[in-house]
């Protein structure tokens, strides 16, 4: 469920699907709800959250979307009796016949621009009954090296004419969250977490971000500009990440939760 011009990669996503699927567990473990009848999964990519989903509660009745085709290929070879469905969730809405209990959203808001954000989970979650939940995590890295990174190369490479302007906007802090969704709901909860993932070297941490954060940068690129741009890349990560006593890489990834309840 973004904006992106190419599909999004199952294969590529999952290289790394135990450190993706870790903050949807996290995130479900805050949900306030024992026994959902109906859950959507916003952006349930290859079906990983989905499965963390059915897991806690095989009860429910869950319905998967994302805007890439491959991903849902992918989700419903993994859950064959779930629903996947293809959707762009700026414009996307639930039957208003079955109400919602769960909006499930692993890492999937900060694709979208930053003034839709708060109007899309208003709009889906103020339909539901009192108590229904919205939960979502998404990366709260843009100031980590590995997304400064990302920015300084384009900026000073030959392509950054043609890379002007390319990265998501920051997210919304969490003073503006609360701020914003607390007159629509009871209880509205923010966290963030740092995970430190063990990667095996500095060329990890690319095939880590071309699976998301690092795609707007490549996507422009051609005729060998993409193979200079992670060359660059590289020899700058290289430079900011220390090697670590077994050789392997630690990434530093801040996620930003929130639980919002009607």
């Amino acid at each position: 469920m973004t904006q992106q011009t190419k599909d999004w990669s199952a294969n590529q996503y999952l290289k790394f699907e135990n450190e993706r699927t870790q903050p949807a567990r996290d995130l479900l473990s805050h949900v306030p709800l024992t026994a959902p009848r109906r859950i959507i999964d916003l952006g349930c990519g290859p079906g990983n959250s989905t499965t963390v989903l059915a897991t806690q509660y095989p009860s429910a009745t869950i319905t998967g979307l994302d805007s890439s085709p491959d991903m849902i290929k992918r989700a419903k070879k993994v859950l064959p009796d779930h629903d996947f469905q293809i959707a762009d969730l700026s414009t996307y809405t639930p039957d208003p016949a079955t109400p919602v209990d769960l909006f499930f959203s692993n890492a999937v808001f900060h694709w979208l621009k930053a003034d839709d954000r708060i109007v899309v989970i208003k709009r889906l979650l103020q339909p539901q009954q009192e108590g229904a939940v919205f939960a979502l995590q998404v990366p709260h890295n843009l100031n980590e090296p590995s997304h400064l990174l990302m920015r300084e190369t384009a900026a000073e490479g030959p392509w950054k004419e043609k890379l002007a302007g390319v990265q998501r906007d920051g997210f919304q802090s969490p003073q503006e969250l609360y701020d914003l969704l607390k007159p629509v709901c009871s209880r509205v909860d923010v966290f963030e977490t740092s995970y430190y993932h063990s990667l095996e070297s500095h060329e990890a941490i690319i095939e880590w971000v071309k699976g998301t954060g690092l795609r707007p940068f490549l996507e422009p690129l051609v005729d060998g500009e993409e193979e200079a741009f992670l060359a660059d890349y590289l020899r700058r990560l290289r430079a900011a990440y220390p090697v670590s006593f077994d050789g392997r890489v630690l990434l530093k990834y801040p996620r930003l939760f929130l639980v919002a309840v009607k």
